[in-house]
């Protein structure tokens, strides 16, 4: 497997995902899991344009119908790879990272406003509490 180190990425909810970075095709590995489509400024600023899941990442990332436009158009640079077996967590991590980083290439999981809860459990049991102590404190229930 040819990878390009590691880099984290942190969801709505504060946790930290440590995702494995791939430059070529031939880093992807088989297997379940979550990628991200990635644009890289200036060497230290990464940019999510894309957020998935997939039961096989070797499978879904080489034939991707979201490729094309991400490289040519919107200038992707990489892809991060974290494997994940479990289909539940896969979903949980793939929202709350949309949820954090509202991708341009993605519209599904993306929050519509300021009240909408996420789909999953138990990423809305963390989201109304990090609501109420954010309202609490400081006065604004917004997350941010």
């Amino acid at each position: 497997m040819i990878v390009f180190g590691a880099h984290p990425w942190f969801g709505e909810t504060g946790r930290k995902y440590k995702f494995n970075v791939t430059l070529t095709d031939r880093g992807i590995p088989t297997g379940a899991g979550i990628y991200v489509f990635v644009r890289r400024r200036f060497v230290f600023f990464l940019e999510p344009l894309y957020i998935g899941k997939a039961t096989n990442l070797k499978d879904r990332l080489i034939g991707h119908e979201r490729w094309p436009e991400a490289w040519w158009n919107r200038g992707v640079t990489e892809r991060h790879i974290l494997k994940v077996p479990n289909a539940r967590a896969r979903a949980r991590i793939e929202e709350d990272l949309i949820r954090r980083y509202q991708p341009v290439m993605n519209d599904m999981l993306v929050p519509r406003g300021l009240h909408d809860a996420p789909n999953n459990r138990k990423l809305a049991k963390s989201w109304r509490r990090k609501r109420f102590w954010n309202k609490f404190w400081w006065g604004k229930p917004h997350i941010g």
